[in-house]
C-alpha cells in the first residue's frame, strides 16, 4: 500500500509500507511493519515509458544507526540520493534506474544486513521478501542482471557480503568505505567500548585490594557472556534522545557482536570478544568474526564474485575507522582470486562521502545494462 508520492520534474518517490513476516517476532522486537521507499525515474511515466517500459533497480543500503528514507530526505550542501540520480541521467552519465530504499534499522542502531539469530534475519528480509515485493509492484527488469546494491560504510559491507554469498539476487555491486578487515576497524576500539560499559558494572569499583583471577571470570566474562552490564548499558541508551560518542560507538561494537558472533543461549543471544574485566581478547569468540571479515571471504565466494557483472570498491585513505587498509587487502585479495573488479581512493575520510556514488552508481548502470 502506497502511504505517500511524490512526484516531479526529477521523478516520483513512492512510500510504500510493507508487512514483513520473516522479521516478526525477531529478537529485538523491532517493527516488522516497515516503510520502503522507491524511486522512479523521469522516464516512468513519460511516453514510451508509461506504456510498459521496464527499468533496472538499485538497492541502497545505508551505513549504520542510518534508514533508506533518510537517503531521500534534504540534504545541505548537497544532493540527496534521487537529486543525484535525477541530475545523473539528465547529464547523461547514466540511464533511467529504479532505486529502492529499504529500512534495516534496529535497537542496536543499525544492521550489517546478514541473517542474524539475535538480531533478525535481514539478508532474507531483503532477497526473499522486498524484491519479490518490488518486482510485483513496480515495472522492474526483474532479473539478477539487471539488478544492483550499493551502500557506504554498514551499507557497503552489506552489498559485498551480498555480492559474495547472494549473488543470485544480484548482478553488481558497489561498496563505499565497507567494513573490512576487521583486525583494524574494530579491535582497536573495543577498550573504549569496555569502559563505557564498566560505568554500568553492578558493583562498582572500590579502591583497594582486588582478585582478579576470581574477578576475570564473574558470571561468563571470560566466555564472553554479558554479566548484566551491558543489558544495563542498551537500557540506559534506550531512554536517551541523544548518544554521546562513546555511547554511540559501544552500541556499535555490541550491535557487531550480535551480528557476528550470535548464540542462543547466551545472555542477550550473543557473546563479545573481549574479557568485560581484564580487557582479554578471547580467540574462539574473535574467529567467529574474522569468518566474517570480507577479506577472509574472497577465495571461499570467488565463483559467485565471478558471477557478477561488475564490482566497485572505493575508500578515502585518510578513513578514520582504517578501513583503507581493509579495502586494500580486499582488492588484493580479489585479484589473487582472479576476480575481475574496480577499486579506488580518494583523498578524504569516513564522513560525508555521498559524492563518490557520482562514480559508483553509473558504474552499476552501466554493469547492469550492458
Amino acid at each position: 500500500m502506497a502511504i505517500k508520492r511524490s512526484q516531479g520534474k526529477d521523478g516520483t518517490l513512492v512510500v510504500l509500507e510493507h508487512s514483513s513476516k520473516i522479521l516478526s517476532g525477531n529478537p529485538l522486537g523491532d517493527p516488522h511493519v516497515r516503510r520502503l521507499g522507491v524511486w522512479l525515474p523521469p522516464q516512468y511515466d513519460q511516453g514510451s515509458g508509461g506504456s510498459g517500459q521496464r527499468f533496472p533497480v538499485l538497492w541502497d543500503l545505508v551505513g549504520f544507526t542510518g534508514s533508506g528514507l533518510g537517503h531521500t530526505g534534504w540534504k545541505p550542501f548537497g544532493d540527496n540520493v534521487p537529486e543525484r540520480a535525477a541530475r545523473l541521467m539528465h547529464t547523461r552519465k547514466m540511464g533511467p534506474a529504479i532505486i529502492v530504499f529499504p529500512d534495516c534499522f534496529t535497537a542496536l542502531g543499525g544492521n550489517q544486513y546478514v541473517n542474524s539469530s539475535a538480531i533478525g534475519n535481514y539478508a532474507d528480509y531483503l532477497t526473499q521478501e522486498l524484491i519479490p515485493f518490488v518486482d510485483r509492484e513496480f515495472r522492474t527488469l526483474a532479473s539478477r542482471e539487471h539488478r544492483g546494491c550499493f551502500g557506504k560504510s554498514s551499507g557497503g559491507y552489506g552489498s559485498m557480503i551480498h555480492g559474495m554469498k547472494y549473488a543470485k539476487y544480484w548482478g553488481a555491486i558497489a561498496d563505499h568505505s565497507g567494513d573490512a578487515y576487521f583486525d583494524f576497524v574494530y579491535w582497536h576500539d573495543w577498550p573504549n567500548t569496555l569502559n563505557t560499559l564498566a560505568q554500568h558494572r553492578a558493583a562498582k569499583r572500590k579502591p583497594g585490594a582486588v582478585d582478579m583471577r576470581r574477578e576475570s571470570n564473574y558470571r561468563g566474562a571470560a566466555a564472553g557472556f554479558d554479566d548484566g552490564r551491558i543489558k544495563r548499558f542498551l537500557d540506559h541508551v534506550w531512554k536517551k534522545e541523544k548518544l554521546s560518542a562513546a555511547e554511540a560507538h559501544c552500541i556499535m561494537n555490541i550491535c557487531m557482536a550480535a551480528t557476528y558472533d550470535p548464540d542462543p543461549k547466551a545472555p542477550l543471544g550473543f557473546r563479545v570478544p573481549f574479557n568485560l574485566e581484564t580487557g582479554e581478547a578471547l580467540p574462539e569468540r574473535w574467529k567467529n568474526w574474522r569468518r566474517n571479515d570480507p577479506v577472509n571471504l574472497a577465495d571461499k565466494y570467488r565463483a559467485n564474485l565471478q558471477s557478477l557483472r561488475g564490482i566497485y570498491i572505493d575508500c578515502g585513505w585518510r578513513d578514520q575507522y582504517h578501513i583503507h587498509y581493509g579495502s586494500r587487502i580486499l582488492s588484493k585479495r580479489l585479484a589473487q582470486a582472479g576476480i575481475r573488479h574496480t577499486y579506488e581512493e580518494f583523498n578524504d575520510d569516513h564522513s560525508d562521502v555521498d559524492y563518490r556514488m557520482d562514480v559508483s552508481l553509473p558504474f552499476l548502470y552501466r554493469a547492469l545494462n550492458p
